[in-house]
């Protein structure tokens, strides 16, 4: 073993690593961290926790889980667990029960476990995650209420998994010290109610402070994590082992609590629980043992055999009944349930303390737990997609828009699209253009798109294209290198700058190999400009007697092309890299620039009256819907109407 300062520092270093590997190859990111940690621990003898922290290690692995299990609770709001569905709640409530008790009897017969240690198993297999569940899900495409179901499971099942972990091993490790059952009832029902109170008020009165500002913003973050810390430490304190319990029902108690703000602390939260899992991961990893290993004889493959291919399918066939579900819908449920980050920190953290009070059974958890979650992922991983063709149940090529910026340039974009029978989706970070987006019928995501929060509530099904037509020019780049990994090339443009000649040289070193969006010279800027002024959207048909050529003499070329639909609705994008050639039968969107001369309707020689007549004649004949066109006038805050634009919602304003 190294210097310890040397050693944290390499650990770090290989944290970033995995993390990058994680994000390079779509993988949840637990699962390079295992495998690096055991390379680095069991396997070379390297990577001595024990010997690294001593006496630390125990209490930095507790509050590290506390913070993870505070964090997933500050997403378990009871409002997305109705708006779901009852398929969600099953799985989350009936489902959980169900995959416990199977895992429970199977770890008993298969692993020869005491009862209360296959209890303690069973409880913490139950979790699947949404850290473990959206990469796989990227790169799937399944149907669109599969993916909902998917992916609210995996957000709402991670708390109520961990809180029913942490109830059942309260269970264990008080039964352990009594010698009469009413004597452990009493002590069980007194770290419950010491939980519940504590988190329950902590939450409540800690909710005030935030929902009226007794701190100032700058210190909500770090106010949250200290009195979250210290509810814990009290909790304990109090009564034996009921801080984890504590600070899940405080979390929830904040997220489901009216007025308070929350999202930023989410946001730290997130940054800090994936420091805390990086390094958490790589030090449990290391402390195994190759005596632990060892015992993953077959009876443990069997075990999560039985977990994946008879516990998950019951689970999916009880909790789907009466569904509208086909067959082979629940088949795809059947299959993906890869376990994640909970599972492993909570074993660890139980394996730590049961071993510590001599509880026989106790250096089964970790082994076990990783074996689930190795094998889930890695499997799972592999097979998906093959079984999503073979099954049927994939989407499409995504033809949708991811559309940065709410503002009113993105939200008259948007509505063209959309009456063009294409899906959006708009984010934003100001809550005035949200709520606009939202009145003019536009789905939209409130939040940082970038965050952490927004890899699992930003809803991409459908979702083919990033268009980033916000005015901030940072938040525009980061999201384009951002969802280019999980758009794909070809897929992400960005927008050109008027920010001067080093702001481009800068852009152009970071994201030069992706197209600029419509011509390549337009800003966010000469948008704005060109719809406050009048500009409007227009579409055309284009046929063998009416070019792009001469839809553009008839406006004397003053027009912007934005994209071009084929027959089949496909569209493609106006962009740098390739030039926009509408086909005969395709249909071409446009902005229209006001001072046009169809627009502003000039006296016209009988000559160029006839050409345009022409002009517009052969459009006509070819199906053209021009004279439909959707007025950049309208109202934004509205669907449908027109008008002109108010000056306080002029496109150019704050996003």
């Amino acid at each position: 073993m190294t210097e310890p300062a040397l050693a944290l520092t390499l650990i770090g270093l290989m944290a970033l690593g995995c993390q990058w590997l994680a994000w390079r190859m779509r993988l949840p990111a637990i699962l390079p961290l295992l495998i690096v940690g055991i390379l680095a621990g069991p396997v070379t003898g390297w990577l001595k926790p024990d010997e690294l922290l001593g006496d630390l290690l125990f209490p930095l692995v507790s509050l590290a889980v506390a913070v993870i299990l505070f964090e997933g609770s500050l997403t378990l709001d009871f409002k997305d667990l109705r708006g779901h569905g009852h398929i969600v709640r099953r799985l989350v409530t009936t489902g959980v029960v169900i995959t416990g008790v199977i895992g429970t009897v199977a770890a008993h017969y298969l692993l020869d476990m005491r009862w209360e240690m296959a209890a303690v198993l069973g409880a913490l297999l139950v979790v699947t995650g949404p850290t473990v569940v959206m990469p796989l899900l990227q790169t799937l495409r399944a149907r669109g209420n599969l993916t909902q179901i998917l992916r609210w499971e995996g957000i709402m099942i991670d708390p109520v998994g961990a809180l029913l972990a942490v109830l059942v091993y309260e269970y264990v490790a008080l039964g352990m010290t009594g010698n009469a059952v009413s004597h452990t009832l009493v002590l069980f029902a007194q770290t419950v109610g010491l939980g519940l109170g504590m988190g329950a008020l902590g939450g409540w009165c800690w909710g005030l402070v935030l929902r009226h500002f007794w701190l100032p913003q700058k210190l909500h973050n770090f106010g949250t994590l200290m009195v979250m810390l210290g509810l814990f430490a009290i909790s304990n304190t109090l009564f034996h082992e009921s801080g984890l319990l504590t600070v899940t029902v405080m979390g929830v108690w904040l997220a489901n609590m009216r007025g308070v703000p929350t999202q930023q602390i989410i946001e730290f939260k997130e940054t800090l629980t994936v420091l805390l899992i990086s390094g958490l991961f790589l030090l449990l990893a290391g402390r195994l043992t190759v005596e632990q290993l060892s015992l993953l004889s077959w009876p443990a493959w069997v075990f999560l055999a039985v977990l994946m291919w008879v516990a998950r399918p019951l689970t999916v066939w009880l909790c789907t009944l009466g569904s509208e579900l086909t067959l082979r819908e629940k088949a795809l449920l059947a299959w993906l349930s890869p376990r994640g980050i909970v599972a492993a920190a909570v074993a660890s953290l139980f394996a730590l303390k049961l071993e510590s009070q001599g509880i026989e059974g106790a250096e089964m958890l970790v082994p076990m737990t990783f074996l689930v979650i190795i094998g889930t992922v890695v499997i799972q991983s592999l097979l998906s997609r093959p079984i999503v063709k073979v099954l049927g149940v994939g989407e499409p090529p995504p033809s949708g828009f991811l559309i940065l910026g709410a503002n009113s340039v993105s939200r008259l974009v948007a509505r063209e699209l959309v009456d063009a029978g294409f899906s959006v989706r708009l984010t934003d970070t100001n809550w005035d253009a949200v709520q606009e987006a939202r009145m003019a019928g536009l789905p939209v995501y409130y939040g940082n798109p970038l965050s952490e929060h927004a890899s699992q509530h930003l809803e991409l099904t459908g979702i083919g294209h990033l268009m980033p037509l916000s005015p901030y020019r940072e938040l525009n780049s980061l999201a384009a290198l951002h969802f280019e990994h999980i758009l794909g090339h070809g897929r992400v443009f960005r927008l050109a700058e008027d920010n001067g000649k080093n702001a481009k040289r800068q852009q152009d070193q970071a994201l030069g190999h992706l197209p600029l969006l419509f011509d390549g010279q337009v800003t966010y800027a000469k948008l704005a400009s060109l719809l406050s002024q009048g500009a409007e959207f227009r579409r055309a048909r284009i046929s063998e007697n009416f070019s792009l050529e001469d839809y553009r003499r008839i406006h004397d070329d003053r027009l912007l092309t934005l994209f071009c639909i084929s027959s089949q609705g496909r569209i493609r994008i106006a962009n740098s890299a390739v030039a926009l050639e509408p086909k005969a039968g395709e249909t071409l969107i446009s902005l229209i620039y006001a001072d046009s001369p169809e627009l502003t309707r000039p006296a016209q020689s009988k000559a160029d009256k006839a050409e345009s007549s022409k002009s517009s004649q052969a459009a006509e004949g070819a199906g053209s819907d021009a004279s439909s066109s959707t007025r950049s006038t309208a109202n934004p805050g509205t669907a449908t109407g027109s008008g002109p634009l108010p000056a306080s919602r002029l496109p150019g304003g704050r996003a």
